[in-house]
């Protein structure tokens, strides 16, 4: 897996809707009951049955999205102890879902520290240019699109499923399909593992792509020891529903500036003229 750093493709204007979907992920994250027990490691017993009652109210689930069936009994966030030693309470549920809002409120939920950052990087890195081109209002409406898009394609693949569906990646999924079909060409650095972290200037169509291709081999099960915890499902729905939107609008849409020198190596950074 590479992982992007930089991309040479300047924006003309501030990514004002980037920057505030960045700040409502990061303060929506440390302000979930729960969540500083969870990314500490600690197992209090307190600390996760806070977490699991805030996700199961605000989290998409599969199942109540396709059939609205919703739960007879959640977590409350309580402590009790019952046949089998301490738990946490379960009970009607006190408050009222709606699924279909269920998926907005999930793409900014992330279950830890690594699964934020991940989607933030990628968001920063592809999220301004996509921005700048669709315009403030139209980029956050494509924004919601394609995580709904993805939230309730991976439903429809999983129906029978009561597990939560969190983060936002499925949107951001979005935003880099978009990029694929606005700014092929243009230049992104990653760093690449190999013995080191190896520094390369490829061209979009190669990373992305090559990201796309991964998910798409893990959603069907490939590569991976089942498909594990992470719903590369709706990330490929979302990849392609960025694409579909974006593509009305690659005509007109002026390419990136191509760097000179080599593309690898430090020899590769960019250069300026005065």
């Amino acid at each position: 897996m590479v992982i992007p750093v930089h991309d040479v493709n300047p924006a003309r204007r501030t990514p004002w809707v980037t920057y505030a979907l960045l700040a409502a992920n990061v303060l929506v994250f440390v302000t979930t009951p729960g969540i500083a027990g969870s990314v500490a490691g600690s197992s209090e017993l307190a600390q996760l049955c806070h977490l699991q009652a805030f996700m199961d109210h605000y989290a998409a689930v599969p199942r109540e999205l396709i059939h609205h069936q919703m739960p007879r009994v959640v977590p409350t966030g309580d402590i009790g102890v019952g046949p089998h030693g301490p738990g946490c309470v379960v009970a009607p549920p006190g408050y009222d879902k709606s699924p279909a809002l269920s998926v907005f409120t999930a793409m900014f939920l992330h279950g830890g520290w690594l699964h934020l950052l991940g989607n933030m990087l990628f968001l920063l890195i592809f999220g301004n240019n996509v921005e700048d081109r669709m315009g403030h209002i139209r980029y956050f409406l494509f924004y919601v699109v394609c995580g709904y898009a993805a939230g309730y394609g991976f439903a429809l693949l999983n129906e029978s499923s009561g597990d939560p569906l969190i983060g936002a990646s499925g949107a951001i999924a979005g935003v880099l399909g978009a990029y694929l079909v606005l700014y092929p060409k243009a230049r992104v650095w990653v760093l690449v593992p190999f013995l080191v972290f190896l520094p390369l200037r490829l061209p979009a169509w190669l990373v992305l792509g090559f990201w796309f291709g991964l998910q798409a081999v893990y959603s069907s099960g490939h590569g991976v020891s089942g498909a594990g915890t992470v719903a590369y499902a709706a990330h490929v729905v979302g990849f392609v529903a960025g694409m579909l939107l974006a593509w009305p609008l690659k005509p007109g849409t002026p390419p990136p500036p191509e760097p000179p020198g080599l593309l690898f190596g430090r020899r590769a950074r960019p250069h300026y003229s005065w």
